[in-house]
């Protein structure tokens, strides 16, 4: 058995809803050279996980109370590696102050 690669690019991005200016970083892993279609699948997972499960996430709360606002979002970087992504994600959330991420 292969060991798992430990260096995969990982894809940093950004959703924000307009109407408000309410912002949220994540990061998902990227699969090749599709950076914005990894993205676009882990925002549409959001957005089903919203009206599927019961959580109290504040963009979960944000979708569900905006689900037809003018959402959009951003590949905001590439990153390799699953450590350094994570890493990375927290410093663009206190950076770009987004209201989205819970803690």
């Amino acid at each position: 058995m292969r060991k798992r690669r430990s260096d995969r690019k990982h894809v940093l991005y950004g959703l924000t809803l307009m109407d408000t200016g309410d912002t949220y970083v994540g990061v998902t892993v990227a699969d090749g050279a599709a950076l914005v279609r990894a993205v676009k699948v882990r925002v549409q997972k959001h957005f089903s996980r919203a009206f599927t499960e019961d959580k109290a996430w504040t963009l979960c709360q944000a979708i569900r109370s905006n689900p037809n606002g003018d959402w959009r979002y951003e590949v905001l970087e590439v990153v390799r590696g699953r450590k350094a992504a994570h890493q990375r994600e927290r410093t663009l959330i206190a950076e770009r102050q987004a209201t989205l991420n819970t803690f």
